[in-house]
């Protein structure tokens, strides 16, 4: 973000002395994107940030993906998949790509390990719960509605205070505002859906005491995806100023001001943030079409460069009556499949004002995988609930 904060002590000058009470020196991190020549923020830290005293391996949970082949859309029902409470160890990979991994745990309300995500940003969207999450910026609240933002290798921890419905998205890139969003200088715009009041980062800073602190690291390798325990001397927590324009944040859809026209809409004018090769788009309660002869519900649509994920999160979804789609489905519908709304709700929305639904979107510009939780929860009926038949049966309907 080009919003620039500035929190706790830091010297007049960067990259000069900066000292405690007692004259010792702080020590300065710089933490910056894209080879220094992206947003960035000077941290200053007590201890070492570099001092760690042990690395062991560290198993991530089943990263293991299934091609969507054959090609069909997939309905997966993530109020049924049993996971563990921990907000970062315990989540189940549902779909990825080698470019963004999409993953669902219900917490309980201990927290998380200490975590640092060093291969991309991570976007979590809050489908219920409340907590903290504690960085090294600082302590932000998340509530239900929120995108949680952490910024690439943030260490950092959850800390539920009740549990918690979290919808992970791990990019293997920045997760942004799209830059039609944005001024050349990076103010948010005037055409923008949200603004930079609508944007939560930490309020002051968040220190702790501690030494041989272990920090979980997810990173790639030439095998792929793996994970780390790092072993540090002196507490990661432990950073009394900060400046610069990186860090976490939330933003929650209540604050997302929904773009509508006299005729419906396409999917691009509900985007929130963009990552490579994925946007990430919210829909919400809204007033619709109101041209006359407006047909409320999206048209039938081949997007061929693109695979498409909704997560049904509030309301009633119009496009999706009859298929046996609810609140916590996923719907993947594929690229180079032609997908829409079911039959019957074409005609239902002929009058309606208003919807009243919640939805958030991820489309990806290289295929989808599943994950095992994704498989673990499949509805094997939605794919034929367009024809009302499918091939084992003369009239297969979900009503799951």
């Amino acid at each position: 973000m080009a919003h620039y904060r500035r929190l706790g002590e830091v010297p007049p000058k960067r990259h000069t002395q900066h000292r405690d009470p007692d004259g010792r020196l702080y020590f300065e991190e710089l933490m910056g994107e894209e080879g220094f020549s992206s947003d960035s923020s000077l941290l200053y830290h007590r201890g070492v940030p570099s001092a760690i005293v042990g690395s062991e391996v560290w198993e991530l949970p089943d990263q293991s993906r299934t091609p969507n082949h054959p090609l069909k859309p997939r309905h997966l029902k993530l109020h049924d998949l049993p996971t563990g409470t921990d907000a970062v160890t315990d989540r189940r990979l549902v779909l990825g790509n080698n470019d963004v991994r999409i993953s669902y745990v219900v917490t309980g309300t201990e927290a998380s390990p200490y975590y640092r995500n060093a291969i991309g940003d991570e976007c979590v969207y809050v489908e219920s719960g409340t907590g903290v999450v504690e960085t090294v910026f600082g302590v932000i609240g998340y509530r239900a509605g929120d995108y949680v933002i952490v910024p690439r290798a943030t260490t950092h921890r959850w800390v539920p205070a009740e549990p918690s419905q979290l919808y992970a998205i791990e990019a293997n890139s920045h997760i942004a505002p799209p830059k039609r969003y944005l001024s050349r200088y990076g103010q948010l715009l005037e055409h923008a859906p949200y603004c930079e009041r609508d944007l939560y980062g930490p309020e002051q800073t968040f220190t702790q005491e501690g030494e041989d602190v272990e920090v979980l690291v997810k990173h790639r390798t030439s095998a792929g995806i793996v994970g780390t325990r790092l072993t540090y001397a002196t507490h990661p927590f432990d950073v009394v100023g900060w400046d610069g324009c990186l860090y976490p944040y939330t933003f929650n859809i209540e604050d997302y001001m929904p773009i509508t026209g006299k005729v419906h809409q396409p999917p691009p004018v509900h985007q929130v943030f963009e990552g490579h090769n994925f946007v990430v788009c919210n829909f919400l309660p809204r007033k619709v079409d109101y041209h006359p002869l407006s047909i409320p519900v999206p048209y039938y649509h081949s997007n061929v460069d693109s695979d498409e994920v909704m997560f049904y999160v509030g309301g009633d979804y119009e496009a999706r009556k009859g298929s046996g789609i609810g609140l916590g489905s996923i719907s993947l519908h594929p690229g180079g499949y032609a997908h829409g709304p079911q039959p019957s709700a074409v005609e239902a929305s002929l009058g309606v004002e208003y919807f009243e639904e919640s939805a958030v979107m991820v489309d990806t510009f290289a295929p989808l995988d599943l994950g095992e939780g994704g498989l673990a929860v499949e509805d094997p009926a939605y794919a034929w609930t367009w024809a009302g038949r499918g091939p084992d049966d003369p009239a297969v309907f979900s009503n799951s």
